[in-house]
């Protein structure tokens, strides 16, 4: 067995501080053996580096399957121009799709990604999961538009993609809602019993205005958004509340539940999912939310509420790229009152967790086999960092 000793300026430990002076030693599957004092190896025995270590990253939102798509839908319209889009998207040759797909997996590990929670609506992805050096918690999207005569005929299209999808190795895949705006009350059922106690559900949150106003008063930009596909809401009773309100009445707390977004989640919605669910994680992906919508969510009340963030790319069709980096970097270009810690906590630990892979991934601990990143540059100067996987 061969080991690998790794020594750079700081490294990023398991209690989310900077350390210096000390050899991080793994096996060559990146197993973490021992943390060392430098002093206690021979120098010539030791790979020194100018830089800092951290685990690797944790995507716990991508759209893996949407990769072709890159370029093909404009920046800036909004979330429900980009939706309709997104639907309308049609005749693309199946070789292109899986192509896009391979590139798109092969970018995330050379980003230093090691886990993706990935929204599927197909089964494009498996054959990629089954093959990849990653590991994919698939998040099998169901959604019936709030029109419950489509319930049994949506849940007859998804088992068959649950069925397909990858569980191979440390793969892992749960059935989830969309978004309170494309659920009904008996896809919600539906979910909640399918689903074991313990197992990751993430649905999007709050990403658009039109969102909140259509559960407040039955209004706003989804009525019309409906009518342009043959479908009404004249059933539909608006609660009076935020969508996310609708969302924890009719999921099962028993679940780790990733919420999606949240550009619009107020301090009172993170309050109410807390009362209802202990297990919370609100994923953001800065990156995506200002390609659709042009705006990003307040950081500031999820660290005044102790809120566990992680972070998300969304897919090559709302985004530039799929780097976990490059949405740290945008955090702390517009809201630098996130510290790199507190970003560097976002992007592993708390991601691990929401995807069910702490006990391997997200920190760097002995036992643990997390990826190794290192970051070479000035933490200061984020601009002025490259990444590079070491294992």
């Amino acid at each position: 067995m061969k080991i690998h000793k790794f020594y750079a300026n700081k490294y990023f430990d398991e209690n989310q501080n900077f350390v210096q002076n000390k050899v991080i030693i793994t096996d060559d599957q990146g197993k973490i053996l021992s943390i060392d004092a430098v002093n206690e190896h021979d120098i010539a025995s030791v790979q020194f580096l100018e830089g800092v270590i951290v685990p690797g990253f944790i995507n716990t939102h991508c759209h893996l399957e949407l990769s072709h798509m890159k370029g093909k839908v404009d920046t800036g319209t909004g979330l429900l121009p980009f939706l309709h889009n997104v639907v309308s998207f049609r005749d693309i040759d199946q070789d292109i799709i899986d192509q896009a797909i391979k590139d798109a997996d092969v970018e995330m590990y050379k980003n230093g990604i090691v886990a993706i929670g990935d929204i599927s609506n197909k089964t494009d992805t498996a054959e990629t999961k089954s093959n990849s050096k990653l590991d994919y918690y698939t998040f099998v999207e169901m959604f019936d538009f709030l029109q419950p005569s489509l319930t049994a005929n949506t849940i007859a299209q998804y088992k068959p993609v649950m069925d397909g999808q990858s569980d191979r190795g440390n793969n892992k895949k749960s059935y989830v809602p969309h978004a309170p705006y494309t659920v009904s009350p008996e896809l919600f059922g539906f979910i909640n019993t399918n689903n074991a106690k313990g197992q990751t559900i993430s649905i999007h949150n709050q990403e658009t205005s039109a969102e909140d106003e259509l559960f407040l008063s039955g209004s706003g930009g989804f009525v019309d958004f409906y009518k342009r596909f043959g479908m009404n809401l004249d059933h539909f009773k608006p609660t009076g509340q935020s969508s996310i309100h609708y969302a924890i009445k009719h999921l099962n707390p028993d679940f780790k539940t990733i919420f999606v977004h949240n550009t619009l989640t107020t301090t009172e919605d993170i309050a109410a999912a807390a009362r209802w669910n202990s297990k919370i994680y609100w994923a953001s992906c800065p990156n995506a939310n200002l390609y659709i919508e042009n705006r990003l969510p307040n950081y500031q009340i999820f660290l005044d509420s102790d809120a566990k963030v992680t972070l998300g790319t969304d897919s090559l069709t709302s985004n530039w790229q799929l780097s976990i980096w490059e949405e740290i970097k945008t955090i702390k270009k517009y809201q630098s009152y996130v510290t790199i810690e507190q970003l560097l906590t976002w992007a592993t630990i708390n991601g691990a967790e929401a995807l069910n892979y702490e006990n391997r991934l997200g920190s760097i601990a002995i036992g643990k086999t997390p990826g190794l990143v290192l970051l070479s540059g000035d933490l200061n100067e984020l601009e002025s960092i490259n990444i590079s996987r070491l294992i």
